[in-house]
């Protein structure tokens, strides 16, 4: 059994695989510029992949824009959804006037229950 066992290896601490003979895929570096913070973070793609415009800065965690040359690459958010609040689509199904007379109706009936309850309380 003491034949069998490796003396001297430590286990799991290092590989005794090699690199040797091993060829990468081909790679492309890409630079993004943080507008916050002014510092340029380097990665690295497949040169198969499309780069994004947009990557996290690694300094500060803030949206790093790509640098083509020296210039940083134009955005064009136009075609981004702006978020609708609740009021918004309310106003889409109803006038201003409506909500009004609703809210109206709404506090009358809450008023009268509140009465009869103070009433049937006392």
């Amino acid at each position: 059994m003491a034949d069998r066992s490796l003396r001297g290896m430590r286990l799991g601490a290092q590989s005794l695989q090699s690199e040797e003979g091993v060829v990468y895929s081909p790679r492309t570096h890409y630079t993004y510029l943080c507008p916050a913070c002014g510092k340029e973070t380097d990665t690295v793609f497949s040169a198969e992949a499309e780069a994004p415009e947009t990557w996290e800065c690694k300094h500060c965690s803030h949206e790093a824009i790509l640098l083509v040359g020296d210039e940083p690459v134009v955005i064009d958010r136009s075609d981004a959804k702006i978020p609708r609040t609740h009021w918004d689509m309310l106003l889409e199904r109803r006038t201003r006037d409506e909500l009004e007379e609703l809210l109206a109706e709404r506090l009358s009936y809450l008023r009268s229950r509140r009465g009869e309850n103070h009433k049937i309380g006392a």
